[in-house]
């Protein structure tokens, strides 16, 4: 790639890539950084400063651009590609460990077709075997574009063809069925098992990429672990597998009945081991009460009860830090339940989930403000009244009645005494497929999308509405049920990659033991992290605002934050005196508790942090994160292109169609300017998108998995039914035909305190009441939980209903995009093929189609040479990677998995386009030239009848681009 040229610099930093690291070095460097990446043990002496430089580097970049607004709509996806060698005679297949070779003779025919309207830019990957590929520019906010991105896949697909060896093929699999299963001879050239990077026990350093970043990476994260990265995936129970002979209960349907999906607690599997060996893992299932909790770990995340034991007194102040008073936010009233961590080194204190700081008690310990309770606690005073200030400390109350008073006393003792209870746990050990090194998670190939906002406040509000919906469209677009040459329990492949990049030690992990307190390292590895550095994201990040309180700047508002959330608190501090709001400061804070796991020689103290980035990319980049957030680069001379902010949403499993990629990609498009447009909102719990990220992983969890989704998307309208309030979906109207009267909705009748709804009807605007910034006031307030009990309750539901409705307050997300391109006035032409990939989707949520890890599952089980062991042979391997290819090609149809949609054969002919040449033609090639025209014509006038004669009974239809 050539950084003076700006198409094809934009697609780099604009489309993330794995490893977006790589992407931030092309500022200055290139695609990749030309440099010697510094030892462990050398670069442990910089990580520091690279934190705090890194800091320094977000702060001025954020001050600099946090004013940009009105750009325009600008987005990508990649798409990921493995290549693989055939050996015909004895039905094997290898990698091809010729990416590089394949990369750079592919970049050097795009810019000899620059010239052409669509193009492709092609990027390493981590394997040697792997390439990645964008388009050359980005896809604009206009509908036409949403016609590109097949096209755009296709050609990309035709171009790779053109540089693979006849005995090579490169289909869109997630994962290579047999990595790690094959010893040495598991590539082309062969690599032994083993080596100084990886020190595994499957596969060898040599399928790394040879750049040495990729390697370092591999190296640094199993040296500051103290050990190799350790996955177990639940193993398939077949007929036959012979790790389930000795072990009694269990059945090839599954331990957890026909009513609940098994859970793969990845990332949480330290008891398992420890008990069990690599050879078995700890599973779950979706319907255990204790779904949501840390099997085995202590929880440092803890429920208080408020309640400042003096006369008068009603609650506390929020502290924006350990004795410094907010006293014009809102506040916890006594009675109320608070949920926060105590702070490391700040005894004493305690970190609530919203930002703010609350102490324990009094200074002179006198007066206890918070009492733990158990987690299964809630708040007994949900009512807000206005009350003033009285004293800096704590909020005194208005009169309160003696018998009140009572009713909290008994409250807070049975809070208490419910503390204490001993709750037992059912576990099911399972066998599972044990890999050891990074080459496994990262050697799977995904769909990712990222879209260039308006302005900051609407790339955040995007990054939290579409964390909701990443494990939907993973398990919607499963595709990874075969690893290490077995059939998995699971189908998809994030928690693979989360486990294969987890550098945690043992006591970050919440486990006894390990290395002693290293000062070098990011809390001097002892603080706890509750997620590996791949993972689901923890923390919402639009901050929003309130119609109550007329100034909320110092507090962070999103109560759907009730999962731990661990920061740096000196970075946290730095931030929020730096002027940075509370809830990016926690963002930051998060991500910044991990340590840069590649530091180049001459780039420490040398790049300057007023102009440079490169350290905060250091450490954003290898937060591998369900959505990644994404500043504007800076920009290094006045003919680059201006670039926004960013959101990347990272979940999607590649697909085996270029068709149905494309499909997933103008889907999530599509969603996006719906949430934005109808003014929609999908908050949820974050331990409840936690929870979908598990129960997505379960097998066919897209037909057979419920998942907790919001039951309103917009504020509901207010009524009376007669006995009382009546709150109703704005949807209804439309689903009941016009009138609002229809369907059963619940009904709230006011007693006392609890469980009153608030009054919405200030949201439901027929002329829509914008800010002074053009921002919705439904959006501001998004975050906040601002409406009662019901107009912020989720609940479970199936594929089905997520994407297609439920009753009448649910519309379900598909007819919300008809909706939309209705709204814009859609073209015909790009509305016929939006409507094909919808229907396709909304098949597939249905179970009308299966997902593409189903349908590689039900491949391997009825392959000739299947001895129902679970066991996936080299002849299974070779043709069910031959079928995928053919799938994806056009030359095999898959109608379990595509319906009645026929793909159009993809050839290498087409890849790129023909000059209209003038060059002489001598007479001998005209004549061979007009033979083989003869030929074609004599065929097609004998065909001719036929094909009338098919097209009138077909009823399928061929998808032609």
């Amino acid at each position: 790639m050539l950084v003076g040229d700006n198409r094809l610099r934009w697609s780099s930093l604009l489309l993330a890539v794995y490893f977006p690291g790589v992407v931030s070095f092309s500022l200055q460097m290139g695609l990749l950084k030309v440099g010697v990446p510094q030892p462990w043990e050398k670069s442990k002496k910089n990580l520091n400063y690279v934190r705090e430089a890194g800091v320094r580097q977000f702060i001025s970049t954020y001050n600099r651009v946090k004013d940009l607004k009105g750009d325009e709509l600008l987005w990508g996806d990649e798409i990921e590609y493995g290549i693989f060698v055939l050996d015909e005679q004895n039905k094997q297949i290898r990698l091809s460990l010729r990416a590089k070779e394949v990369m750079d003779n592919l970049n050097q025919n795009e810019e000899l077709h620059s010239y052409e309207n669509e193009g492709c830019n092609w990027v390493p990957e981590y394997g040697a075997w792997m390439i990645e590929a964008t388009p050359s520019r980005p896809y604009t906010g206009y509908s036409t574009d949403l016609l590109r991105v097949e096209r755009n896949m296709r050609l990309r697909r035709k171009r790779l063809l053109t540089e693979l060896k006849e005995n090579e093929i490169a289909p869109t699999v997630a994962a290579f069925p047999l990595l790690g299963a094959l010893g040495d001879d598991g590539s082309v050239p062969p690599t032994s098992v083993g080596g100084p990077v990886t020190e595994s026990e499957y596969i060898g350093d040599g399928i790394i990429n040879p750049h040495p970043r990729f390697a370092a990476l591999s190296a640094n994260i199993r040296k500051r672990r103290g050990e190799k990265v350790n996955i177990r995936v639940p193993l398939f129970h077949d007929s036959n597998t012979p790790e389930y002979a000795d072990l009694t209960g269990l059945t090839p349907s599954g331990c957890c009945g026909d009513e609940s999906m098994l859970l793969w607690r990845f990332g949480k599997g330290d008891l398992s081991r420890e008990k069990y060996g690599n050879g078995f893992v700890i599973v779950g299932c979706s319907s255990s009460s204790k779904e949501f909790n840390d099997v085995g770990d202590p929880v440092t995340l803890k429920k208080w009860l408020v309640n400042v034991e003096c006369e008068g007194c009603l609650g506390l102040f929020y502290r924006s830090a350990p004795g410094v008073i907010v006293a014009d936010a809102d506040w916890p009233r006594n009675g109320d339940v608070v949920v926060g961590a105590e702070v490391p080194d700040v005894p004493g204190w305690i970190r609530l989930q919203n930002g703010y700081y609350l102490p324990k008690c009094s200074d002179d310990g006198e007066i206890e403000f918070l009492h733990q309770v158990s987690t299964e606690t809630h708040a007994k005073n949900q009512q807000r009244e206005t009350l003033g200030t009285e004293t800096p400390l704590f909020r005194k109350s208005l009169p309160t009645d003696a018998t009140k008073l009572v009713d909290l006393k008994k409250a807070l003792e049975r809070a208490v005494s419910t503390l204490s209870t001993d709750e037992a746990e059912e576990f099911n050990v399972r066998p599972a497929i044990h890999m050891d090194a990074m080459a496994f998670g990262m050697g799977c190939c995904c769909l990712q999308i990222t879209f260039q906002a308006t302005d900051v406040d609407e790339s955040r509000f995007l990054y939290d509405q579409l964390a909701v919906m990443a494990p939907i469209m993973m398990a919607l677009t499963a595709s990874t049920p075969v690893l290490r040459g077995r059939i998995a329990d699971t189908d998809c492949r994030w928690g693979i990659i989360s486990e294969c990049v987890d550098d945690r030690r043992p006591a970050e992990r919440g486990r006894r033991g390990g290395p002693d307190p290293d000062p070098e390292v990011a809390g001097k590895g002892y603080r706890r992290l509750y997620k590996s550095r791949y993972d689901s994201i923890s923390t919402y990040l639009y901050q929003g605002s309130s119609t109550e309180e007329k100034d909320m700047s110092n507090r962070i508002l999103n109560t759907y934050n009730d999962i731990p959330v661990p920061i740096d608190e000196d970075k946290y501090r730095e931030l929020r005196k730096a002027g940075i709001d509370p809830l990016l400061s926690q963002h930051i804070a998060h991500i910044f508790v991990r340590d840069p796991l590649v530091i180049f020689d001459g780039a420490v103290e040398e790049v300057d942090d007023e102009t440079q980035t490169e350290h905060f990319e250091s450490i954003q980049s290898t937060n591998w994160q369900s959505v990644r957030w994404k500043p504007p680069p800076p920009r290094s001379g006045p003919n680059d292109p201006h670039i926004g902010w960013r959101t990347e949403f990272r979940s999607m499993e590649i697909q085996l169609t270029d068709f149905e990629n494309a499909a997933f990609t103008t889907f999530i498009t599509l969603l996006t300017r719906v949430i934005l447009t109808f003014d929609l909102n999908l908050y949820i719990p974050l331990s409840r998108v936690d929870a979908n990220m598990q129960r997505a992983h379960g097998r066919n969890a897209a037909v057979k998995g419920k998942f907790f989704f919001r039951r309103h998307m917009a504020p509901l309208e207010k009524g009376d039914d007669g006995f009382g309030e009546q709150y109703q979906s704005m949807f209804s109207t439309a689903v009941n035909g016009g009138s609002k009267k229809g369907g059963t909705l619940p009904t709230v009748h006011s007693e006392g305190s609890f469980g009153q709804l608030r009054d919405s009807a200030n949201f439901i605007d027929t002329e829509e009441s914008l800010s002074s910034d053009a921002i919705s006031e439904k959006r501001r307030v998004a975050p906040n939980a601002s409406g009662g009990a019901e107009e912020n309750s989720y609940e479970e539901m199936t594929m089905g209903e997520i994407m297609t409705g439920k009753g009448d307050y649910f519309p379900g997300l598909i007819p919300l995009v008809y909706a939309y391109l209705d709204h814009i006035q859609c073209d015909s032409v790009t509305m016929e093929r939006m409507t094909k990939y919808l229907d396709l989707i909304e098949k597939r949520a249905t179970g009308k189609l299966v997902t593409p890890a189903t349908w590689i599952r039900d491949f391997v089980r009825s392959h000739e040479d299947y001895k129902f062991d679970s066991v996936i042979t080299d002849s299974i391997a070779y043709d069910l990677m031959i079928a995928c290819k053919e799938i994806g090609e056009g030359k095999r149809a898959a109608p379990e998995l595509l319906g009645d949609v026929h793909i159009k054969p993809i050839s290498a002919a087409d890849a790129y386009v023909k000059k209209l040449d003038s060059r002489r033609v001598n007479n001998a090639d005209i004549v061979t030239l007009l033979e083989r025209y003869s030929a074609r014509k004599q065929f097609g006038e004998t065909k001719a009848g036929e094909s009338s004669k098919s097209s009138q009974t077909s009823t399928s239809m061929e998808y032609q681009i």
